[in-house]
C-alpha cells in the first residue's frame, strides 16, 4: 500500500471511528453530518468522497460490525463439533453481541428508517442474502453428515435468519440470562422441525 493510500485509509478511519461514536450515543438519525464534520475536521465534501453519505458511512459500520462479528465466531466455531451444536452456538453468540454491541440501538433505527438510496438497499440485501447464504451452508452441512432429514435448504435458510432477526427484536428489552433462554428455546423448536 502506498501512502496516498494509506493516508486514505487512516482518514476513512478517523472518520468512521468519530461516526461510529456519535451513532452511539446519539443515534443514526440525530447524527448529522455536521457533527461529523466538527468531530473529526474533515469535512463535508471528505466524508462524501469516503462514504457517498450518512447512509453509505452507517452501512460501512454494519459492515464492519459484521466482519467483527463473523471473525470472532470462526474463533469459536471449532468448539462445536457438530452442526446440531453449531447452531446453538450461533444463537448464544447472536444473543451475547445484540445484547452488548453498542451500536444496535442505531441498527434498528437506520433499518426502520424507510428513506433509503436504491444503492444502499442493494447493499442491504446482499448483506441479507450473505445471512441466508451462511445458514444454507451450514444447514447443508448438517444434511450432508445425516444430522438433518431435509430437502428445502434454501426455505429452512430463509427461516432460520427470520427466526434470528425476530429474536433479536423481542429480546432486547429482556434480561440477559431471560434473553439467551429464549435463544435456546427458539433453537429447540427449530432443530425440533428438522433434526
Amino acid at each position: 500500500m502506498n501512502k496516498k493510500q494509506q493516508q486514505t485509509e487512516q482518514t476513512k478511519k478517523r472518520i468512521a471511528d468519530a461516526a461510529r461514536a456519535l451513532f452511539v450515543q446519539k443515534g443514526y438519525k440525530a447524527t448529522a453530518i455536521e457533527e461529523i464534520v466538527k468531530a473529526t475536521g474533515c469535512s463535508a465534501g471528505n466524508i462524501y468522497y469516503h462514504f457517498k453519505s450518512k447512509e453509505g458511512l452507517f452501512l460501512h459500520l454494519i459492515e464492519e460490525w459484521n466482519r467483527e462479528w463473523e471473525d470472532n465466531w470462526l474463533v469459536k466455531e471449532s468448539l462445536y463439533p457438530t452442526t446440531i451444536e453449531k447452531l446453538y452456538g450461533i444463537a448464544e453468540h447472536l444473543a451475547h453481541d445484540q445484547l452488548n454491541h453498542p451500536l444496535t440501538k442505531a441498527v434498528d433505527e437506520f433499518f426502520n428508517n424507510a428513506e433509503k438510496a436504491s444503492d444502499i438497499e442493494e447493499r442491504l440485501n446482499e448483506m441479507v442474502q450473505g445471512y441466508i447464504d451462511f445458514n444454507r451452508q451450514l444447514l447443508q452441512r448438517g444434511v450432508d453428515g445425516g444430522e438433518f432429514k431435509v430437502t428445502n435448504v434454501n426455505g429452512l435458510a430463509i427461516i432460520l435468519d427470520a427466526l434470528m432477526l425476530g429474536l433479536n427484536q423481542h429480546t432486547r428489552r429482556m434480561e440477559r440470562e431471560e434473553a439467551l433462554a429464549t435463544y435456546r428455546l427458539a433453537m429447540d423448536v427449530f432443530l425440533h422441525g428438522i433434526a
